[in-house]
């Protein structure tokens, strides 16, 4: 559990491409070294929201806290840049951790295969083709919705429910709410749904309707599957990741502010 007793002095260094990250890691890494992932205290991720999420996914069996370090352009999982004449260690020892779980996706195809994928984000699903989506919406096996004629719709986690979760007008989630936002993305009948809030306990299915002339695609996270005919959606509890954030800069402090914001 964070904070350790004293500060971390172990650190694995990973960042985005570009020539300013890069060198800013190599900066870092001249001045504390770059431990070997398995004996690494912390993870330094150098990049944006979406290099975040990417780390989250790669590092999630090492069970290793993550600190992002804003390189890229909103930074809504990361944290300011720190000047290299700052002690990175004492910084990190302040640090505030926060918990995310993620959703588990299955999908079936029309192929007969099944995939499975997990999102910090969301999952979503949308349209292939010209034609509107048709979905049937399930949750804890009771039928809520016989049929959405739809651009597609999303189901976001609590930490993804200010990004394309707010893009199409759903609801901000504090962190510690329990709650997923079910939102629909353009949605033509019923005209009036807006979407809905759920229990994190929540077993969501979507069924595709008329598959063949209305093909869908599911994506969680990183991860598309085309041609879906049913996705099963449910929060793993099993699965904990931990990242760190400056004090006051705390990710559930940010999804407050950003409901205030114009």
């Amino acid at each position: 559990m964070w904070p350790p007793t004293n500060p971390p002095q172990k650190l694995h260094f990973v960042s985005i491409p570009s020539s300013k990250a890069t060198q800013y890691k190599k900066s870092l890494i001249d001045k504390y070294g770059n431990s070997d992932i398995n004996e690494a205290e912390v993870i330094i991720c150098i990049g944006g929201d979406g290099f975040m999420l990417e780390t989250l996914h790669n590092y999630l069996n090492y069970h290793i806290p993550i600190y992002s370090i804003n390189f890229g352009s909103v930074g809504f999982l990361t944290n300011p840049k720190i000047p290299l004449e700052r002690d990175l260690p004492a910084i990190l020892h302040q640090a505030q951790p926060t918990y995310l779980h993620p959703l588990s996706m299955t999908a079936y195809t029309a192929d007969g295969k099944t995939h499975t994928a997990l999102a910090f984000n969301d999952i979503f699903l949308y349209r292939q083709t010209r034609q509107a989506a048709k979905i049937q919406i399930i949750t804890n096996d009771e039928i809520r919705l016989s049929e959405l004629i739809c651009d597609g719709i999303i189901v976001s986690t609590p930490a993804g429910s200010t990004a394309y979760n707010l893009s199409a007008h759903g609801p901000i989630v504090p962190l510690n709410s329990e709650l997923l936002p079910l939102t629909p993305i353009c949605p033509f009948r019923p005209r009036r749904w807006k979407g809905a809030l759920l229990p994190s306990s929540t077993s969501i299915q979507f069924l595709t309707i008329e598959e063949q002339k209305r093909p869908i695609a599911a994506v969680a996270d990183f991860t598309e599957i085309r041609d879906v005919t049913k996705v099963f959606v449910k929060e793993n509890k099993k699965i904990k990741s931990e990242i760190l954030f400056n004090p006051g800069h705390e990710l559930s402090e940010r999804i407050v502010t950003e409901q205030f914001t114009a």
